[in-house]
């Protein structure tokens, strides 16, 4: 435990769905004793946000339950961080509802637009960038404007992927994204550190989350593997010997949050068992 996160407030986007990233991180920064809203876009629209992509309103109210239940504070707030008046609106809610803000985490990301490079759309394309890069870029200005006015520092994470540094298979816009959203991790880093202000990103490797199963899915038929085949397989490339855990990436955002994690910033940390060492 970490007692320097006690009474901080801290926003997590996309931590609306059960058994995600975004719930463990959420969940994690709540048991530190920080105050955390639980964003997510709140519903299901169409193949660009479906339900095995997206948290509704009802389990974002859920995640806020759980916290509370388990003695933590939390609130909820939905919203489409593709909309620039959405994510201002995200952080302005946190100060209204706690009175500042410490931690912002860019959670939020579509990874299942995933195909052949030849065969992907315009439409396609455009939603994974505006999300997985167009949003970070919004969380991470707003955040910043708040946590330099108040002029305490603050910790801004973003949750990238072994995919920000490695190339993988019919993910070119996904892929895209994360390598751009280290490369703004970084600029980022430069410009807030007279702030004291960290920005950082996390790279995973596979998690087995409600999302993380849609893509096995996926991969495994891309590449006419059983499902079986395919997960073992996966597994024999990771050194430590299994896929990541939701839990593993949560660790790694509250170390970085704490006061241990102080003097880091700029870093795309891998959380990956071996698998990704760049």
């Amino acid at each position: 435990m970490y007692d320097s996160l006690r009474g901080k407030v801290a926003i997590v986007t996309g931590s609306g769905r059960a058994k995600g990233l975004g719930e463990a991180m959420a969940k994690r920064l709540a048991a530190e004793g920080c105050a955390v809203i639980v964003h997510d876009l709140g519903k299901a629209v169409d193949r660009f946000a479906p339900a095995h992509g997206v948290g509704t309103l009802s389990e974002v109210e859920e995640r806020v339950a759980e916290i509370r239940d388990a003695g933590g504070t939390a609130e909820a707030f939905t919203g489409d961080l593709r909309v620039e008046a959405d994510v201002e609106a995200l952080v302005a809610f946190a100060v209204e509802k706690f009175g500042k803000l410490d931690i912002f985490i860019n959670n939020a990301g579509v990874g299942y637009l995933f195909g052949p490079l030849v065969d992907m759309t315009e439409a396609e394309w455009d939603t994974v960038l505006d999300v997985n890069l167009r949003g970070c870029f919004f969380g991470m200005k707003y955040a910043a404007r708040q946590m330099i006015a108040q002029g305490h520092g603050g910790r801004i994470i973003s949750i990238a992927s072994l995919a920000g540094k490695t190339a993988v298979l019919y993910t070119s816009a996904y892929t895209a994204s994360k390598h751009g959203l280290i490369g703004l991790t970084r600029t980022a880093a430069l410009e807030l550190g007279p702030h004291n202000i960290t920005v950082n990103a996390i790279c995973p490797n596979h998690v087995t989350t409600g999302l993380g199963a849609w893509q096995n899915d996926f991969s495994s038929g891309a590449k006419s593997q059983s499902l079986d085949d395919y997960m073992a397989k996966m597994t024999a490339g990771v050194p430590l010997g299994r896929v990541g855990l939701t839990e593993d990436t949560a660790k790694a955002a509250a170390f970085l949050c704490s006061d241990e994690g102080s003097y880091i910033t700029g870093e795309a940390m891998n959380v990956s068992g071996g698998e990704e060492y760049h």
